[in-house]
């Protein structure tokens, strides 16, 4: 049986929520780790992420990979979910978006090893992949690949 009572304080998991305009409104919860004891990989696949051109204005669109062995805390996933669309109106290049998310996740979760691999869809010809990780992958942590081919029309 599930303690609700470690649920307390989560605001968006369960009820109707609007997605928040931009990162700075956006609100990731946590969760406690029900095994912080065992060291394993926790993988979200965002192959939607939208964000805008901050010159042009122009969509840009990435797949998102993001990696981390937990500590503590987990990521709950609707938070994220409302976090990663609130950059659907943020004018960043790719490198800003990629490392912030990262950077953000890393901060309020204090993971023993996160990665995040933004695979950038081509504008003007180029794609731009983006990857930042927090330190070297922990040993005898499974980490398999992030099945996103090599740019070749992206497919």
């Amino acid at each position: 049986m599930t303690d609700k009572n470690i649920y307390a304080g989560l605001d968006q998991l369960g009820q109707q929520t609007d997605p928040p305009t931009r990162p700075e409104e956006a609100r990731l919860e946590t969760v406690p780790n029900p095994h912080p004891d065992t060291l394993y990989l926790a993988r979200f696949v965002c192959p939607e992420f939208t964000s805008l051109c901050p010159v042009t204005g122009q969509p840009d669109f990435a797949h998102l990979v993001i990696d981390y062995a937990p500590a503590a805390r987990l990521v709950e996933s609707k938070s994220l979910k409302l976090y990663l669309t609130s950059y659907r109106n943020h004018g960043a290049f790719h490198e800003d978006c990629t490392v912030r998310i990262g950077k953000e996740l890393a901060g309020l979760l204090s993971p023993r090893w996160l990665r995040i691999s933004g695979y950038w869809y081509p504008r003007g010809g180029i794609p731009i992949d983006v990857f930042w990780q927090t330190a070297h992958v922990p040993e005898g942590v499974y980490v398999p690949d992030t099945g996103v081919a090599p740019y070749r029309g992206r497919g």
